[in-house]
């Protein structure tokens, strides 16, 4: 990290900027050029490591690109607005950049995925359970090999 005095060191800290964020950005191998989509997710700190989930359709460009390469790159941020320098304007914001390998996910685990979804997003009077036996949406599970965050200033 170029910038290392705004490096966030501690996970706990990371976790918390990931908590407050809505939407990431997951990029994807694709020819010839990479794939990256904009997406709601749900995640969660196990004993196992760190994974993040997304719903999708269950057939299409997402699904095929990883089952053809599972390695994806993680995008979250959040921007709290802009800063007077005293000579320009620069972002105050939080970043995480993650690296992982994506898997469509099946049964249990599919509805574990929406149940940290649904929660991350703030969705109540859903049930998992019932959106699972619907039948209509996949799951991706991202387990996540590598992460690092940084802030612009200290929240």
């Amino acid at each position: 990290m170029r910038k290392s005095d705004r490096e966030i060191t501690a996970h706990a800290e990371v976790l918390k900027l990931l908590d407050g964020c809505d939407t990431i950005r997951v990029a994807m191998h694709d020819e010839p050029y990479p794939y990256v989509v904009p997406l709601s997710f749900g995640w969660e700190q196990t004993a196992d490591g760190l994974f993040i989930y997304f719903h999708c359709a269950k057939e299409g460009k997402k699904l095929d690109l990883i089952a053809r390469d599972g390695r994806v790159c993680v995008e979250a941020d959040t921007l709290h607005g802009y800063t007077d320098t005293g000579h320009s304007v620069t972002a105050d914001y939080e970043s995480a950049i993650a690296f992982g390998r994506a898997e469509r996910v099946f049964g249990s685990e599919l509805e574990h995925g929406l149940e940290l979804l649904l929660k991350h997003c703030k969705v109540d009077g859903y049930s998992a359970h019932e959106c699972a036996a619907l039948n209509i949406t996949a799951v991706v599970k991202i387990s996540v090999e590598s992460i690092t965050a940084k802030r612009r200033f200290k929240h």
